[in-house]
């Protein structure tokens, strides 16, 4: 079977709010089993327009990284973000 990925690319405006939304996101992380593969870091922009903070979390399979995306734990973290910043967020299966 074959994992399944959350992918998400943020521009963070208030470094305050969104870090309560990634500590309340942990909680959905957990019960989901998603494994951050990459969570901000070094990056450069090659091609397009692209974002600075990108965010790549692994899980077991599509269906557990669909849960976790569209979960009420993570609804309640996602309420935190609000004014925060903007993101794009898009969930695939793996190869």
């Amino acid at each position: 079977m074959p994992k399944g990925y959350v992918i998400a690319h943020a521009t963070v405006t208030d470094a305050d709010k969104w870090g309560q939304y990634v500590a309340k996101s942990k909680i959905a992380l957990d019960k989901y089993g998603g494994t951050p593969i990459v969570r901000g870091g070094q990056c450069e922009i090659v091609e397009g327009n692209g974002t600075q903070r990108n965010v790549v979390i692994e899980f077991a399979s599509y269906d557990d990284a669909i849960a976790y995306a569209k979960s009420t734990e993570y609804a309640e973290a996602r309420a935190l973000r609000q004014g925060a910043g903007s993101i794009d967020i898009t969930v695939v299966e793996g190869v």
